[in-house]
């Protein structure tokens, strides 16, 4: 299992939105993540600007599954609703939610 923490900016005038969206998640794109052997999958939000995710991985392929999502019509339908509440950090090129560096698990 490999634990994952993401970080985005979300953009204040879509945070409602964006709040909107998550309290009623699609059921088909909650299917497709546990699909794709992503567990304990959750989302912070920190002075209503940034958002904090973490989740779990229990697959043997992460690439293989995150390409399996993103081919997914229903997760890129939900991804045209929640990405324009988004913005990337701008630390990697191309880089959407930002990996953190694990430092301590107890």
């Amino acid at each position: 299992m490999r634990r994952f923490g993401q970080v985005i900016k979300v953009k204040p005038e879509k945070l409602a939105y964006y709040l909107e969206l998550h309290a009623n998640p699609w059921p088909s794109v909650i299917k497709k993540i546990e699909d794709c052997n992503i567990r304990n999958y959750s989302i912070f939000l920190f002075n209503d600007s940034m958002l904090f995710a973490y989740f779990e991985y229990v697959g043997n392929d992460f690439e293989a599954d995150m390409k399996r999502m993103a081919e997914d019509k229903e997760t890129q339908r939900w991804w045209k609703e929640t990405d324009p509440c988004q913005e990337t950090l701008g630390i990697n090129p191309g880089e959407w939610w930002h990996n953190m560096k694990e430092i301590f698990h107890c």
